[in-house]
């Protein structure tokens, strides 16, 4: 004789359109155990821990980069050119790019905490200069503005949110 062939049901779809859960463990042989997970060692991390993302607008990275090297205005302008130059910039395109209303931040932040800087080794200068640190202090602080400067412009170009080190936040 001929076996019939069993043909499952169809299963029923609920009114309410939730999916139906196949029951797993029917078709588990007796005995098995359940895949091992990975535990990592590092702690999960949420968004707000992860790094933004980079800036993808070419105009974007520019007119970031562009308000850090703006600060080169002191150049020309000493004293307040170098905080004019990345506000100038950072007050035109804010509105037009998120990227450069964070970065023009940063900008005039890292600017007027130098200038304070340099100022206060202004005042230390004579008290300092008996000590042959007076001159070395107010070129260093120039130095390390001149090469975060740098590193804040390429970093902004290639689309990364840059925080200089050694700012204080007046702008937030």
């Amino acid at each position: 004789m001929a076996e019939k062939e069993e043909i499952p049901e169809p299963v029923e779809k609920p009114k309410d359109d939730t999916p139906v859960e196949k029951d797993v463990s029917a078709e588990k042989p007796a005995g098995a155990t359940p895949p091992a997970q990975e535990v990592s060692a590092e702690p999960s991390k949420t968004v707000s821990d992860s790094p933004p993302s980079k800036e993808t607008n070419k105009d974007a990275r520019m007119w970031g980069m562009i308000c850090h090297l703006a600060a080169l205005a002191g150049i020309v302008v000493p004293v307040i050119g170098c905080i004019i130059g990345p506000l100038i910039i950072w007050q035109i395109k804010k509105e037009e790019f998120p990227f450069v209303d964070k970065q023009g931040k940063e900008a005039v932040n890292f600017q007027i905490s130098m200038s304070l800087y340099l100022l206060v080794s202004a005042i230390l200068w004579i008290p300092l200069s008996f000590v042959c640190i007076g001159v070395v202090i107010p070129v260093a602080i120039s130095i390390v503005d001149l090469i975060f400067l740098l590193i804040a412009a390429v970093k902004a170009n290639d689309g990364e949110h840059y925080r200089y080190p050694l700012s204080i936040r007046f702008i937030k």
